[in-house]
């Protein structure tokens, strides 16, 4: 089992004896997905494999709230905010605008990129550094082409 399957499993009995049902429901929905997947795909996943995962199910709630939110819906709105923090909390923690910009300098000299025909080369490298790390990997996408431009 991976590490933070193991910490997704131990944050579920604590939110069990906190009582803390939205946290606890959330997590138990968590990790259906990852059954989920398990079972579809026949393998153990890995502690990326759960990070992706949770990148999709915290995507999932931003766009729930905005479009909750265009249609006045503020009680589903504070359900699905309730759910993306609890979903966040298993997130490593999120990357400063300084730390991306040098992982993709670092990137980019570690392949020699030098125009927009190597940024497959520099995403292959950050994208299993930044997973989880990073908001949007389009907008890392787009750092990126503005740097080999």
């Amino acid at each position: 089992m991976s590490a933070l399957l193991a910490q997704i499993k131990d944050s579920m009995k604590e939110a069990m004896r906190a009582k803390e049902k939205v946290r606890l429901g959330t997590i138990r929905m968590l990790l259906a997905q990852v059954k989920q997947v398990e079972v579809d795909q026949k393998i153990e996943l890995t502690d990326a494999d759960v990070l992706d995962i949770l990148d999709k199910m915290v995507k999932q709630r931003k766009d729930s709230i905005a479009q909750f939110e265009s249609g006045g819906r503020l009680d589903l709105v504070e359900t699905e905010k309730a759910e993306m923090e609890a979903l966040q909390e298993f997130l490593p923690k999120a990357l400063s605008d300084d730390d991306i910009a040098a992982m993709i300098d670092a990137a980019i000299s570690e392949t020699g990129a030098e125009s927009m025909r190597d940024m497959g080369k520099v995403m292959a490298i950050l994208k299993p550094q930044m997973q989880g790390r990073a908001d949007q990997m389009a907008a890392l996408s787009g750092l990126v082409k503005g740097k080999l431009s």
